[in-house]
């Protein structure tokens, strides 16, 4: 399986404007989508075609193939193809808005700010909670988020998931994640040696790969969006392009139904969506890894309706405190403008 990454150092650059920027005016500038790729499995029958987008290289969005591999999606009377994005928050806007897909799961952060800035999403399911981490070596003398003030943070991307993630748990522990902290950019698969090698205090990554860092180097976990500040609380969630849904809002009332059938059973079923995941995209863990990996996501918990309301409006309240959504944004009303009560 091939790795995308980007390599944008962070040096000089405002953390906030970067990601301020990233919104429609960034995705109206992007010819194409970085490492693009569909995929689809022959499908017999009278279904709905649809086109979901996905990041193939996160092991928390593997449960979405098997879903397809395994037919679900088919039971629901979808003819699914998925369209690989890329690894990058920013990329999954660009595929929505240049029609690459019509709806797919990201990270609740990513939607936001694009969202703000107008861009014609909805969001219709909560899809899990967990999957990204802050690691430090095991003699590090880092125990806590207050405990990185003045230290370096690696990363994958100036604009990493986990970057905008760690920057709302750093400053509801009392850091200012722009100016107590530093961020530096490595490559996607050398974020680890980074710490290894002294350039960075901790690395703020996503799994199966914070996972492994855990398992090949037995770095120690700080802090993940399982606990703490994110305890209970959605990831990722599904959204769909504004005007698709108005058209084909029957289409993605049956995409929430099978994401949901395709959790649920994830979450009984760990084991079996490993076994997928390490046979069809090889992502360099064992098996067992990947099954204790997968097993780890709140898979189990849902989020429609009221409670993905909230989760969306404690997001917008999140990226405020960062300064990421202007000061002026109401996030109750934007939150109410853009959630789909999908099985109302």
């Amino acid at each position: 399986m091939s790795q995308q990454s980007k390599t944008i150092l962070s040096r000089g650059l405002s953390r906030r404007g970067l990601i301020k920027a990233a919104g429609v005016t960034a995705v109206a500038a992007t010819a194409g989508v970085i490492g693009a790729r569909s995929t689809r499995y022959a499908i017999a029958g009278n279904l709905i075609p649809i086109k979901l987008e996905w990041t193939e290289v996160a092991a928390c969005h593997s449960p979405v193939g098997f879903g397809l591999a395994k037919g679900i999606y088919a039971k629901h009377g979808l003819d699914v193809e998925l369209f690989y994005q890329g690894s990058s928050g920013q990329t999954l806007i660009q595929a929505l808005a240049t029609r690459k897909a019509e709806a797919g799961p990201g990270l609740l952060y990513d939607w936001l700010k694009p969202i703000e800035q107008g861009f014609d999403v909805r969001l219709f399911a909560g899809s899990h909670g967990g999957c990204q981490s802050i690691l430090v070596k095991p003699d590090s003398d880092i125990k806590t988020l207050t405990d990185l003030k003045g230290k370096t943070i690696g990363t994958f991307d100036v604009m990493s998931p986990s970057r905008v993630a760690f920057s709302v748990a750093l400053a509801k522990a009392g850091l200012n994640p722009e100016t107590d902290v530093n961020w530096k950019v490595f490559p996607f698969d050398l974020v680890a040696e980074g710490v290894l090698k002294g350039e960075a205090d901790a690395v703020a990554h996503m799994d199966p790969w914070a996972y492994s860092y855990e398992k090949q180097h037995g770095f120690r976990r700080v802090a993940d969006t399982q606990t703490g500040t994110f305890k209970d609380r959605v990831c990722c969630v599904l959204g769909v392009n504004g005007d698709y849904y108005e058209a084909n809002k029957d289409a993605i009332k049956r995409v929430a139904a099978a994401n949901l059938e395709i959790h649920q059973y994830t979450a009984k079923h760990p084991d079996e969506v490993a076994k997928w995941y390490f046979d069809t995209l090889k992502p360099g863990l064992s098996l067992e890894d990947l099954t204790e990996v997968l097993a780890a996501f709140t898979y189990h918990d849902h989020w429609f309706g009221k409670d993905l309301l909230k989760e969306v409006q404690i997001g917008y309240e999140d990226l405020k405190l960062t300064g990421v959504i202007d000061a002026s944004t109401d996030p109750a009303e934007i939150a109410g403008r853009v959630t789909i009560d999908i099985f109302a």
